[in-house]
């Protein structure tokens, strides 16, 4: 039986390749700018906004984005104007994000932590057609971003000093890339779960990084591989019954693990 007669698995398909596309075309980034738990931290926060959609009776995912963009906004102006370091603003949303989300769904009427798993480690199930629409107009959003501004935040995630000096926005570009870092968070969280979804933001930029030498080859094999980790992973949690966000984020390490041999190996001859 083939996995495609399912309509589900064919909206949890469309939103793989979507999600594996735009995920680490944003990480791509982040990697360069040194901000790769930058996504874990957007997760955390993003399940208090997930816990707010609950407890308020509202669309999860449209109050995982508002509070997810604000959070990452923060981010950027501590690291920016406060005197926390970067890591720490990002264990303050590790904390907070966890605990406020854990908290709000107690106060739901009739929420309980067990209705976060699907939106902790992802759910083939839980793609919803109007899901599908959100998540193709948000990955399309993202693509978008980094075509248009990819080589002004390449630059700003190079050098910040050099981008400012060079006449570029660098408190816009900043906040463009935490915002899209922020609604990318919120758009895989269905598919690989928000535990789990900074792993797909880096894992393939890492892979990449091993077989290329520039910048745009490291994003377009990024993209490449992400795409086929996702689908990947969804084939297999179909046919194994396991969480599709461990399973995408497993056949990830895996392809880093044969892209880092055979760059050594490469390297050796």
């Amino acid at each position: 039986m083939s996995f495609l007669e399912f309509a589900f698995m064919q909206r949890a398909l469309v939103a793989a390749v979507l999600v594996g596309c735009a995920a680490p075309a944003i990480g791509t980034f982040l990697v360069q700018r040194r901000l790769a738990l930058m996504g874990d931290g957007i997760g955390h926060i993003a399940l208090t906004g997930v816990a707010l959609g609950f407890l308020l009776g509202t669309a999860p995912v449209l109050t995982a984005i508002v509070v997810a963009v604000l959070g990452s906004v923060a981010i950027g102006l501590i690291r920016e104007r406060g005197r926390t370091t970067g890591d720490v603003a990002l264990a303050l949303l590790f904390y907070g994000g966890i605990a406020g989300g854990v908290l709000l769904i107690g106060l739901s009427p009739g929420g309980s932590s067990a209705t976060l798993v699907s939106y902790l480690f992802g759910s083939l199930s839980s793609v919803r057609p109007i899901d599908l629409v959100v998540i193709a107009g948000l990955s399309i959003a993202v693509i978008g971003v980094v075509v248009i501004f990819g080589r002004e935040l390449f630059a700003v995630c190079s050098d910040e000093e050099v981008a400012r000096v060079s006449g570029l926005p660098v408190r816009f570009l900043n906040i463009l890339v935490a915002v899209t870092a922020a609604v990318t968070v919120t758009v895989a969280m269905r598919v690989v779960g928000l535990l789990l979804v900074s792993a797909l933001m880096v894992v393939p930029v890492a892979t990449a990084q091993q077989l290329s030498a520039s910048f745009r080859a490291t994003l377009l094999g990024a993209c490449a591989v992400g795409v086929c980790a996702s689908v990947g992973g969804l084939v297999l949690a179909f046919y194994a019954d396991v969480a599709p966000g461990a399973s995408t984020v497993v056949l990830a390490l895996g392809a880093f693990m044969l892209a880092a041999v055979g760059s050594q190996l490469r390297t050796a001859r």
